[in-house]
Order: structure tokens, then C-alpha cells, then sequence
């Protein structure tokens, strides 16, 4: 299986005319097709790794399932490379019985770009979805002192940025107690923000763990629609984001009960909904 990054020779300049050779180290990029039932679905641009995590969030996010027991079994099948050796770029899903495939409505017939999650969609009315898990009622309480720890926590675990510097990161925390600091439960990356969140949310899947009550996404980019999308569906209460979100995104925050906060970067954030749960 291809490796999430690879080595790669480049030649450095400098303003004072010296150039040099070196090796660096890139990210990986590669085609995921997601078959359901053998039928090809989509096909979206990854860093190869936890792809199962990638497709279960994936499928969380499209509001085709809601929990574990709702898939029957994933598999890599049918992709090949050149040499007729297994590509690891094809992961087929098998559904549980009774388990309602996807509109055809829903079907994305040109790839997902690693920079959007929603680009694809085949029709505009398939973006916005109702989440079995709707976080409105969440009644956690998130401490000032917390909140702003997470950017610096979530930069400590991300291993793959270390050493490429070329992608983006998702991390789930929570508080297990009022004066205690965010507890991280997972973090993941990906070239694509959208996939390093379906691949957290995937492993909540996985764990049993869905809906997520009384957590906090900390994002390392900006806060789009789809993020508070796909945080809405898995019953996350809160999203921030080291960057900024978008109108569209505040607008869904507000909408479903999603605490939203943009420029979280250790010394502030901004509270653009939600700000009820905010504690202090």
C-alpha cells in the first residue's frame, strides 16, 4: 500500500543565489473509489491511511448510516494497478439489510477534489441533510481556558504535518471535568480538511461512539459549510477552527444548534454561534 508521504529530491534557493539539492518529504495523494455494494459511488482524493475510517465518516456525513452495525463489512475490491497487483484504492461496502442506499439523486459522478467535499454532488438539494443526531440540545459546557488550549494540543499530534508540512488535520476532544484540560480522543490527517474530519468521525463509527456528545472539533483550517455539515450529522455540539468559516458555515451553525468558533489560535477565538455553551 502506498505510504502516506514519500521522499522526494528537490533543489533549494536562497535570496543570496545559493542553490542546494536535498531530499524533502511529500505528502501522499491518491484516487479513493468508494463502491456500495460493488457500485461505484464516488471517488475522492486522500492521503492513503485509515481508509476505512475515511469511507465509514464519509458515509456518516452523506446520511447513509448512523451506526456501526449498519455496515456489514468493508473491503479494498476490484482496484488494480497497472502491474495487476491490488491498488488499495478501491474500498467496497457492503450494507446491512434494511440499511436504505443512497438516492440516486446523491450520486457524485465526477471526482471529489481533495480542497472540496461537496463539489461533486449531483444535486444541490443532496448538500443539506437531516442528522440523526441533532446537537442542538447538547447541554455541555466548554471552559474559555480549555477552548484555547486545543489549537496547541491538536499542533502536538500532527506527526504527518511534521514531516511534510502539506496537510491538514482534524482532532476530537473533550472535558472530562470543569477545571480539567481537553482530553484529545482522536486526531487524524489528510491532504483534504473534509477527509481528515470523515476519518474522525469514521473512527467514532468504528468505536461505537456516535452520536458525540459533549465534544469539540478543532480543525487546523477554516471552518466551510460542509465541516459544520459533517460535525452536525455525528452530533458533535462544537466546531472550531484555526482559521475562518465561511457565511454559509454560520449560517448552518446557527441553524442546528452548532457552536461555532473561527481564529482559534491560542491567545482568542471568535464565537460566531452557539456562544451559550461557552462557560466563563
Amino acid at each position: 500500500m502506498t505510504r502516506a508521504s514519500r521522499r522526494h529530491r528537490v533543489h533549494r534557493y536562497t535570496a543570496d543565489g545559493a542553490v542546494s539539492a536535498r531530499a524533502d518529504t511529500v505528502a501522499g495523494e491518491e484516487p479513493l473509489e468508494i463502491r456500495l455494494g460493488g457500485r461505484p459511488f464516488t471517488v475522492t482524493m486522500r492521503t492513503p491511511g485509515h481508509d476505512f475510517d475515511l469511507v465509514g465518516g464519509f458515509l456518516v456525513s452523506e446520511g447513509v448510516v448512523s451506526a456501526a452495525e449498519q455496515i456489514v463489512r468493508m473491503d479494498y475490491r476490484g482496484g488494480v494497478d497497472a502491474d495487476g497487483r491490488r491498488s488499495y484504492n478501491v474500498v467496497d461496502v457492503v450494507l446491512a439489510p434494511g440499511v436504505v442506499p443512497p438516492d440516486t439523486s446523491m450520486e457524485r459522478h465526477v471526482y471529489t477534489s481533495s480542497s472540496c467535499g461537496v463539489c461533486g454532488t449531483a444535486s444541490i438539494e443532496a448538500v443539506t441533510k437531516v442528522s440523526a443526531f441533532g446537537p442542538a440540545g447538547d447541554g455541555v459546557r466548554l471552559p474559555v481556558a480549555g477552548l484555547l488550549a486545543l489549537p496547541e494540543r491538536l499542533r502536538a499530534a500532527q506527526r504527518l504535518f511534521d514531516t511534510t508540512g502539506g496537510v491538514h488535520a482534524a482532532g476530537l476532544f473533550r472535558f472530562p471535568g470543569d477545571d480539567d484540560g481537553p482530553e484529545l480522543l482522536c486526531v487524524r490527517e489528510d491532504v483534504g480538511r473534509h477527509n481528515a474530519v470523515d476519518k474522525v468521525v469514521g473512527w467514532a463509527l468504528r468505536e461505537g461512539l456516535l452520536p458525540l456528545r459533549g465534544t469539540v472539533l478543532q480543525v487546523s483550517g477554516r471552518a466551510s459549510f460542509e465541516l459544520v455539515q459533517k460535525a452536525h450529522l455525528a452530533g458533535i455540539p462544537a466546531l472550531a477552527a484555526v482559521s475562518a468559516p465561511s457565511a454559509l458555515a454560520v449560517e448552518l451553525a446557527e441553524r442546528t444548534g452548532t457552536t461555532l468558533l473561527g481564529f482559534s489560535r491560542g491567545a482568542s477565538f471568535n464565537a460566531y454561534a452557539g456562544r451559550d455553551r461557552i462557560a466563563g
